[in-house]
């Protein structure tokens, strides 16, 4: 074998090396996540909390005939919006959190399509999601605008354009917020659809549109956790009703 081959050889090995020391860090580096605070767990019995093929999910008592697909924000627990899910179950909503694959919304766009499939007695259905899930749920929402009622945004934004869309479309968002920024908010306005609308939770952070605890990069909140997550459900049922 000639020198330039076995140079060439070396490299590939090199090349294919780096890339997998890549994928296990990034492996790792996800595995380091965020779970339910002790907040959601006082108001949460998450032992009781049903699962599916796909994630969580919370059954209401008096369905109402729509659902709402929920996908965690990057590197945080499906379990630490089941105060989100419980409290709008209780309105009647049937409410699945997937668990998305390593936690993070990209890498599980279409999850939405298997819950979906799961409940076909559902007649209609939100999705949304927090932070990088709601950019995930955008996603989805692109290529399925005909079959959604809906698509909201905590503490997040669109990636995709919808501006020509009628899609209707929910921007909530927290004024102290250290991560996704009011700045951030305004300057994403030209991807919504006409049919949108903006809610600013006064107070509130990044961190607690779910239940896990402080986040690295986050301001201080200037409300309770609970009163943040309170406020979420009623912009959300406000939104939704009639549609």
């Amino acid at each position: 074998m000639s020198a330039g081959k076995r140079r060439a050889i070396r490299i590939l090995i090199g090349f294919i090396a780096l890339i997998a020391l890549i994928i296990i860090g990034f492996v790792v580096y996800s595995q380091f996540d965020y779970g339910p605070s002790e907040v959601l767990k006082e108001q949460v019995d998450l032992e009781a909390v049903e699962r599916d093929g796909q994630g969580i999910i919370f059954m209401p008592d008096d369905p109402n005939g729509q659902g709402i697909i929920l996908y965690q924000g990057a590197k945080v627990e499906a379990e630490a919006y089941a105060y989100l899910g419980e409290k709008l179950s209780e309105q009647g909503y049937t409410v699945s959190i997937p668990d998305l694959p390593l936690k993070f919304g990209i890498f599980g766009v279409d999850t939405a399509e298997a819950v979906i499939g799961e409940y076909p007695e559902i007649d209609s259905w939100f999705i949304g999601g927090h932070s990088l899930g709601g950019v995930a749920a955008a996603m989805y929402a692109e290529d399925h605008q005909d079959e959604l009622a809906g698509l909201f945004f905590l503490g997040s934004y669109p990636a995709g354009d919808f501006a020509l869309s009628d899609l209707p479309m929910l921007s909530v968002y927290g004024e102290k917020d250290g991560l996704t920024l009011f700045d951030d908010i305004e300057d994403n306005r030209i991807l919504f659809s006409a049919n949108s609308e903006f809610v600013e939770i006064p107070g509130g952070n990044h961190a607690q549109f779910g239940l896990y605890g402080e986040q690295k990069g986050d301001n201080p909140a200037a409300i309770s956790p609970l009163e943040q997550q309170d406020l979420v459900v009623e912009a959300l049922l406000n939104w939704m009703d009639g549609k």
